[in-house]
């Protein structure tokens, strides 16, 4: 496989080749990558009831990770091995069961190795479910051939 060298068609194959065998994402949350493109990624999950807490609303781990996987996948667009340094979230509405999330992530800024991505978690109603900001650092390698 050739590695392309157009910057979306390399997002988009970056964000194909991780979510291949990205098992907690994929199989174990049933998240879809929507989009991936150069610093930005776009992912969905559907709320179930296996989602919900004791107060019968989404647990904010399950948020947080919708927002931690589509940020993973920004990062990563430039296929460089890109890894979360820190990063924090603000919960602002519940999610219930029947709600469809969508996390879409952009880079805000990109300075040597390190990054700063904001997402943003909305509802089907496009509300604001909660911000999540990461901080990225790049380590060595690809994710694909180089």
């Amino acid at each position: 496989m050739t590695t392309p060298t157009d910057p979306d068609a390399l997002a988009q194959a970056v964000g194909q080749a991780m979510f291949a065998v990205d098992t907690a994402s994929k199989d174990t949350l049933g998240m879809t990558l929507v989009a991936c493109t150069p610093g930005g990624a776009v992912m969905r999950m559907p709320i179930k009831q296996l989602h919900l807490n004791g107060h019968q609303i989404c647990h904010g781990g399950f948020i947080f990770t919708l927002a931690d996987s589509t940020f993973a996948f920004a990062c990563n667009s430039f296929n460089q091995v890109t890894v979360a340094s820190g990063c924090s979230i603000e919960f602002l509405k519940p999610a219930k069961a029947g709600d469809v999330l969508t996390a879409t992530a952009q880079a805000q800024v990109r300075s040597g190795r390190h990054g700063i991505y904001d997402i943003v978690v909305r509802n089907q109603h496009d509300e604001v479910v909660a911000m999540f900001r990461g901080k990225s650092a790049q380590i060595q390698g690809t994710v694909l051939p180089s």
